[in-house]
C-alpha cells in the first residue's frame, strides 16, 4: 500500500492536486476568524517536500508568471493614475513600510547570523506579501526563503489584526467621530465639485446649451432650474436670463465658467418634476471600453453623467473617458429613464470568461523577456527583474492602457481572480516542496531566532506605517489603519477593521495603498541583496 501511494505521488499531476486539495482544506480552517488562506498550500507543500516529494520547476514558474501577471493587470488601471494624483501619498507610505521592512530584515539577519535568503523570506512573510516571496526566490535562487516566509506569515497576519482591534480600545478612539472629523485623503485637488450659477449674461439669453462655451471639458451642466421647475440639461435645452444652472466640474474651471455665465448662488429648490440623481454601475461587457460620448446617453435617454467614480477615486467628467467594468456613474434624469439605463448597464451575457489566451501569452512572453534583460547598477554590477519583476512591469503598463491592439486585457473581476489564485497555488506548491527539504534542519537550528526575527520585522513595519500615515501625512485613525492594511497587503486586517466601523472608507484607503505595496514588495527582495 505504501509503495502504491509513493508511486502515485511521484506522478506530478497527482502530487500537485493532492497538495492543492489538502492545502485548501487547511487554509479554510479558521480560529476566531483567522485562517491561513492560500498559505495553507505552502504549509502542506513543505510537509510533502520534507518527505522527498518535489513539484517540478516548470509548474512552479508557470504559477509564478500567471500570479504576477494577474497582479499587474489588476493594479495597472489604478497605479499610474494614482501616481498623478494624491495617490502619491499612499505610494510614499507603502514605500516607507517596505523600506522599514528591508532595513529591519538586514538588522536581524546581522544580529542572528541568518542567511540572506532566509532573511528575505522573513521580510516577505512579515509583510504577508506572496508576490514578494516569488521575487525573493527568483533573486536568491534559494528555496530556503519559503521557510522564512512560512514562519513569519502567520504572526504577520495575527499582529495586524490585533493592532487594528486593540488600538481604538486602548486609545479610547471613537472611529465614527474620527472619520467625520478627518478630511478624505483619497479626494484629490481635482475632484469634481458642484456649483449652481444664475444666468445673468444677456448674451446667453435664448441660447441652447450646445451654443455655450464649453472649452473646459470637465464642466458639465446637469440640471436647469427655472422657477418651480427642474429640467434635465440636454444639448437643445434653451436657457433664459434668471435660470439656474447646476454645474459639475473642477473648482477653478467652475469659477471661470461661472464668470462667463453669471453669478454663483446657494440654490436649494424643490423638485416637482421628479428629476433624480442616481449612481449606476457599469456591468455590461458591451459597454466596457466605450466612452460616454459614444453611448449618447443624452440623446437616447435624456440623461446627463455628472461624475465617474473608479475604485474609490472620482475622475473628472470627460466625455471621451473609456469606461471600465465596475465604474460608478452618477446620472441625472427622470426615474423611469434611470430605471431603463440601469437595466442596460447591468445587462449581462452568459459568458464564462473574457480571457484571451493570445493577450495572456503575449504579456507573459514579453514580461519574461524583459525580466531577462540585465540592468546595470553603477558600482554594484547588474541585476535582472526576473520572472517576478519583468512580467509585473509589463502587465502594469498593458493593464494601464487596457488592450493589446484590438484585444482588451481588462478582464472581469472573477476572471482575473481565477488567474491569480491558480497561479498562486501552483507557485506555492512548487516553492513549498522545494523549501520543505531543509525545513526541519532550519527550524531545529534557528527556530527561536526566526520567530524573534519575524516578530521584530512585523512590529517595525506596523508601527512605522501607522506613524507615517498618522503623524507625517496627518491621516485620521480610520484612514491610517486602512492604509496600513493595504501597505502590508493584509486583507484579514481590513476585515477586522470593517467589523469596527460601517463605512467604505477603510476599503478605499486599503485599495489605494495595496497596489503600491505589491509592486514595492516584489522588487524589494532584489535590492536587499545590495546590503550584503
Amino acid at each position: 500500500m505504501d509503495d502504491l501511494l509513493h508511486d502515485l505521488l511521484n506522478e506530478q499531476l497527482i502530487l500537485v492536486f493532492v497538495i492543492l486539495f489538502l492545502g485548501s482544506c487547511l487554509g479554510q480552517l479558521k480560529f476566531k476568524g483567522i485562517g491561513l488562506g492560500s498559505a495553507g498550500v505552502l504549509v502542506i507543500a513543505m510537509i510533502f517536500g520534507h518527505y522527498g516529494y518535489q513539484v517540478s520547476t516548470a509548474i512552479q514558474n508557470l504559477g509564478l508568471s500567471l500570479f504576477i501577471v494577474a497582479v499587474g493587470l489588476q493594479a495597472g488601471p489604478r497605479f499610474f493614475r494614482m501616481m498623478r494624483s494624491n495617490g502619491i501619498v499612499f505610494c510614499l507610505i507603502s514605500l516607507f513600510i517596505v523600506i522599514s521592512a528591508v532595513l529591519s530584515s538586514v538588522v536581524v539577519a546581522k544580529a542572528f547570523d541568518l542567511s540572506t535568503p532566509l532573511a528575505i523570506g522573513l521580510m516577505t512573510g512579515a509583510l504577508t506579501n506572496t508576490s514578494g516571496l516569488a521575487a525573493a526566490l527568483q533573486a536568491t535562487n534559494d528555496p530556503i526563503a519559503s521557510v522564512g516566509y512560512g514562519i513569519a506569515y502567520p504572526f504577520g497576519v495575527l499582529a495586524i489584526i490585533l493592532f487594528v482591534q486593540l488600538l481604538p480600545r486602548i486609545g479610547k478612539i471613537n472611529l465614527k467621530q474620527d472619520l467625520e472629523d478627518t478630511n478624505n485623503p483619497i479626494k484629490t485637488d481635482h475632484s469634481p465639485e458642484v456649483m449652481t450659477f444664475k444666468v445673468t449674461n444677456p448674451k446667453l439669453h435664448k441660447k441652447t446649451l450646445r451654443e455655450l462655451d464649453f472649452s473646459r471639458k470637465s464642466v458639465v451642466i446637469s440640471r436647469v432650474i427655472r422657477g418651480d421647475h427642474t429640467m434635465i440639461a440636454l444639448h437643445d435645452t434653451t436657457i433664459l436670463l434668471g435660470d439656474y444652472l447646476v454645474t459639475v466640474g473642477e473648482d477653478h474651471e467652475l469659477k471661470t465658467f461661472g464668470k462667463y455665465v453669471g453669478e454663483p448662488v446657494d440654490a436649494t429648490m424643490d423638485n416637482p418634476d421628479n428629476i433624480q440623481l442616481r449612481k449606476i454601475t457599469v456591468e455590461d461587457e458591451d459597454l466596457v471600453g466605450k466612452s460616454i460620448k459614444e453611448l449618447k446617453l443624452r440623446r437616447k435617454y435624456g440623461a446627463t453623467v455628472t461624475r465617474i467614480q473608479r475604485e474609490g477615486i472620482e475622475l473628472n467628467q470627460n466625455p471621451n473617458t473609456p469606461l471600465l467594468r465596475g465604474d460608478v456613474l452618477t446620472m441625472v434624469s427622470s426615474e423611469d429613464r434611470l430605471d431603463e439605463i440601469e437595466k442596460c448597464f447591468s445587462r449581462k451575457k452568459l459568458s464564462v470568461t473574457n480571457i484571451h489566451i493570445l493577450s495572456i501569452s503575449i504579456t507573459l512572453l514579453v514580461g519574461i523577456l524583459v525580466g531577462m534583460v540585465p540592468i546595470p547598477i553603477p558600482g554594484l554590477g547588474t541585476m535582472q527583474l526576473g520572472l517576478a519583476g519583468g512580467p509585473l512591469i509589463v502587465a502594469l503598463i498593458i493593464g494601464h492602457f487596457g488592450k493589446l491592439g484590438p484585444i482588451h486585457v481588462r478582464y472581469y473581476g472573477p476572471a482575473i481572480h481565477v488567474i491569480s489564485e491558480l497561479g498562486l497555488v501552483l507557485f506555492l506548491a512548487g516553492a513549498g516542496t522545494t523549501a520543505g527539504q531543509g525545513l526541519v534542519e532550519v527550524i531545529r537550528d534557528q527556530g527561536l531566532e526566526l520567530v524573534i526575527s519575524g516578530t521584530i520585522i512585523t512590529m517595525v513595519t506596523i508601527f512605522s506605517g501607522y506613524i507615517a500615515a498618522r503623524k507625517f501625512f496627518k491621516f485620521g485613525v480610520v484612514y491610517s489603519l486602512g492604509t496600513l492594511c493595504g501597505g502590508r497587503t493584509c486583507t484579514p486586517g481590513l476585515g477586522a477593521l470593517n467589523l469596527l466601523i460601517d463605512s467604505e472608507d477603510p476599503a478605499i484607503a486599503y485599495a489605494a495603498a495595496y497596489p503600491f505595496s505589491l509592486i514595492f514588495g516584489t522588487i524589494a527582495a532584489q535590492f536587499v541583496l545590495v546590503f550584503y
